[in-house]
């Protein structure tokens, strides 16, 4: 069991290995991911880093000795460390490694979901609040917004979705991109009262001039953003914020975030009966972000400060709304296209999907049958691709910076998901027939069977950082200056396109299930053990993505 240790990690391993150094940062070793680098080593600290930390850049005897004797909670064991040309090389204890991973899991209880008490993040997409139905170039902020939800509650982190849609068109591409999204309406009559009569003693806000055929129908006031910005010190906000004119609408979303703010932190369910979200118990707010494209972030800054301006103490001395307005910047697409049609029946050939910036298009061909299972299929291999072509790009670039075409695709990552699902149903279905035994617990595994370069390769580049990656994805760390926060929103995507490149080059190349020959089978338990292992990691990162596991292609 591994109670003492814990799981082994990428980050306790190199803070081993760094304090072993002589306690230099752990960013001083570099892990080794390519199959070419492997071969050799799994760790190295580079040339240039030792003649940083030594004379010479020759690192003594002694000091070799205690890296090779590195330990620590969730480190794996060092095998070797010797001095090369590249610099100071460390290779691990392989199968103790495979051993401690894919042997019984540590006897630790799994994190819980929020708790009162802990944290809850509300994430704001103003590209639903549009009365027409979504568009495709509206459609990235919504999908980023869905998926950092996930990341968000995989790290037992609260995440609550606003605003909640009443359009029943934008329902119904939600509801076939598996976005799910609350519905309805949240705030009430009386919160937008209350925003008023503030405004009513407002020292930004003035009237406006009566009878100016210009204005909106709905307008309330004026306010006066250009003077709140200089007179309370703020940076970062677009120098031309000047007046806003406030309207019946703004109000109105502006109320539903107060509200969304309030339904994660009351503590009393009877102050807002029938308003608490389930998966959202009361814990404090440690940040509000707003997931906006570019033509959005003007607007919403102008919501922020208006926010500041009703409600100053939220933003001050109060814990419960730390306002981090970002800007996930999606890629625009010039002119429409073609969407998702009106509701239809469940048993039906799927529709055509056409997404401005995909670079491929999904759709039945004529002849298939109608056939609920092929549907299915084919409806999940049309949202994977949307989400992976608009989620593998990091939301801080314009173009794209990985291609999602053939190899590099979502409807890969599914086919890679459905070829394992194929495997451990072709094993249960021969063990059932007498051909294999069933597979014995992992305890009594021999994992030094696995020799195999690709075994090595899915086990180190995948198993080990996998919770790490999902970790650092849902990380919405504090802007270091102005208002946009980065996010590693495009993690996921492309760490599920690398492992279906690896894992498909490792299944082409090996033949799991063998001859049924006793003195074969330690062999092929241990790599059933592996891939089982593999298909674990799937099937979690995949439901970040609201995409469920095929079982076949």
């Amino acid at each position: 069991m591994e109670t003492a240790e814990g799981r082994p990690a990428v980050a306790a391993t190199l803070r081993a290995l760094s304090a072993a150094l002589g306690g230099g940062p752990a960013g001083l070793w570099v892990k080794e991911s390519s199959a070419r680098n492997l071969r050799h080593r799994d760790f190295l600290a580079p040339r240039a880093a030792l003649r940083a930390a030594f004379s010479g850049g020759q690192v003594p005897p002694d000091v070799i000795a205690g890296v090779t004797s590195a330990s620590g909670p969730g480190a794996l064991a060092v095998r070797g460390c010797q001095q090369t040309g590249a610099g100071l090389a460390v290779q691990l204890r392989r199968p103790e490694a495979f051993c401690r991973l894919l042997g019984p899991p540590p006897a630790t209880e799994p994190p819980p979901a929020a708790e009162p008490g802990q944290e809850a993040v509300v994430l704001h997409c103003p590209a639903l609040r549009r009365p027409a139905a979504l568009a495709p170039r509206h459609l990235r902020p919504v999908l980023l917004a869905d998926h950092l939800a996930q990341l968000l509650r995989a790290q037992g982190v609260g995440a609550q979705l606003v605003p909640a849609v009443s359009d029943q068109g934008s329902l119904e591409v939600l509801r076939q991109l598996r976005v799910e999204w609350p519905s309805g309406s949240a705030a009430g009559p009386d919160a937008v009262s209350a925003l008023k009569q503030a405004l009513s003693r407002c020292p930004y806000a003035a009237a406006c001039e009566p009878g100016a055929a210009s204005l909106p129908e709905d307008v309330v006031c004026k306010v006066h953003l250009k003077s709140f910005v200089e007179q309370q010190g703020l940076a970062g906000y677009d120098p031309n914020l000047d007046v806003l004119l406030v309207t019946e609408g703004k109000l109105r979303s502006l109320a539903e975030l107060q509200h969304a703010v309030l339904q994660c932190t009351v503590s009393d369910p009877a102050v807002l009966p029938g308003s608490r979200s389930p998966d959202v118990p009361s814990c404090h707010v440690a940040a509000i972000v707003h997931v906006v494209s570019c033509e959005e972030e003007f607007q919403q800054q102008q919501m922020d400060l208006l926010w500041r301006i009703l409600d100053p103490g939220a933003h001050t001395a109060s814990q419960v709304r730390n306002f981090t307005p970002s800007s996930l910047w999606p890629r625009v697409g010039a002119g429409e296209a073609p969407w998702f049609p009106a509701p239809r029946p469940a048993v039906q050939s799927p529709p055509e999907v056409s997404c401005r910036g995909c670079s491929e298009r999904c759709l039945t061909p004529p002849s298939c049958p109608a056939d609920e299972a092929w549907t299915e299929v084919i409806e999940t291999l049309t949202v994977a691709a949307i989400r992976f072509e608009l989620l593998s790009t990091a939301h801080r670039s314009q173009a794209s910076s990985i291609s999602t075409k053939g190899t590099k695709s979502g409807a890969f990552v599914m086919y890679n998901c459905a070829r394992l699902a194929t495997l451990f149903d072709t094993y249960q279905r021969a063990v059932e027939q007498g051909t294999y035994p069933p597979l014995p617990p992992a305890s009594t595994l021999n994992f030094s069977c696995l020799r195999e370069e690709g075994e090595w390769l899915l086990l180190f580049n995948y198993l080990l950082p996998f919770p790490e990656v999902l970790q650092q994805a849902a990380q919405l760390p504090a802007p270091s200056k102005g208002l946009r926060i980065t996010a590693n929103t495009e993690a996921v995507c492309k760490f599920l396109i690398q492992l279906s490149m690896d894992f498909s080059s490792y299944y082409n190349r090996v033949h799991i299930l063998g001859e049924p020959f006793p003195h074969l089978f330690d062999q092929m338990f241990a790599r059933l053990q592996l891939l089982g292992a593999v298909r674990d990691v799937f099937h979690r990162a995949l439901a970040t993505l609201h995409l469920p596991p095929l079982s076949q292609i």
